[in-house]
């Protein structure tokens, strides 16, 4: 049985987080990024690995989650919940989609809902009640790529070998803005804008959109 890890991101705040995601993404062997929601992010700290990750994109949870089951996939939420495991005692069992939560605020009860089990991370010290969701996330992708067995990467010298840059992805994995979605993203903007999770710019209008570089026409 083939293993396979995805990475779900619903409404993240710091659009430049998602570059750096996408980086440690592929760093650890995950084969999508799934983006639910929000669809203003951009490519910064990727150096260019969004090259040679696929994405997909859809614009409620239910719909990311069916098509995660549909693919035989359990879904592990990132997060300290009374049922939480530590991520180091590797409790997985087959492919696993980690969807990681909001910056500020963690995964909401929504978020909780389409999860199956949650993972936590033990810290040991004393300076901070948390970690910033792409560090998060790098450390419990390594812990799932060393238990399913991820062969690793060729090495050159001090760095690992990257492979040749793609052809850019088509639009099949892109979900066609409504009317309702609109809505919905200009209220998760507003939202976040609020609660000042938006990135340190503070520009919601950001010209480098990372789903319109890799979904866009050719």
């Amino acid at each position: 049985m083939s293993i396979e890890c995805y990475v779900v991101v619903h409404n993240i705040a710091k659009r430049h987080n998602v570059g750096t995601l996408a980086r440690s993404a592929t760093a650890f062997g995950v084969s999508e990024l799934i983006l639910v929601g929000r669809r203003d992010f951009n490519a910064f700290g990727s150096h260019g690995s969004t090259s040679h990750l696929r994405f997909r994109h859809f614009h409620s949870l239910p719909d990311a989650r069916q098509f995660l089951k549909e693919k035989d996939c359990d879904i592990c939420g990132v997060e300290i919940t009374d049922t939480a495991m530590a991520v180091n005692q590797h409790p997985f069992n087959k492919s696993t989609a980690f969807l990681l939560g909001n910056e500020g605020t963690g995964l909401s009860a929504k978020e909780c809902e389409i999860c199956d089990f949650f993972v936590y991370i033990p810290q040991y010290g004393f300076g901070t009640a948390s970690l910033n969701v792409t560090v998060a996330a790098s450390i419990v992708l390594h812990h799932f790529g060393v238990w399913a067995g991820f062969p690793e990467r060729t090495r050159d010298g001090n760095k690992y070998v990257v492979a040749e840059r793609p052809v850019k992805q088509g639009r099949r994995n892109y979900c066609a803005e409504t009317a309702d979605t609109i809505i919905e993203e200009r209220k998760s903007r507003r939202e976040n804008a609020s609660n000042g999770f938006f990135d340190e710019s503070g520009n919601s209008n950001s010209a480098s959109n990372l789903l319109d570089a890799l979904f866009g026409d050719d």
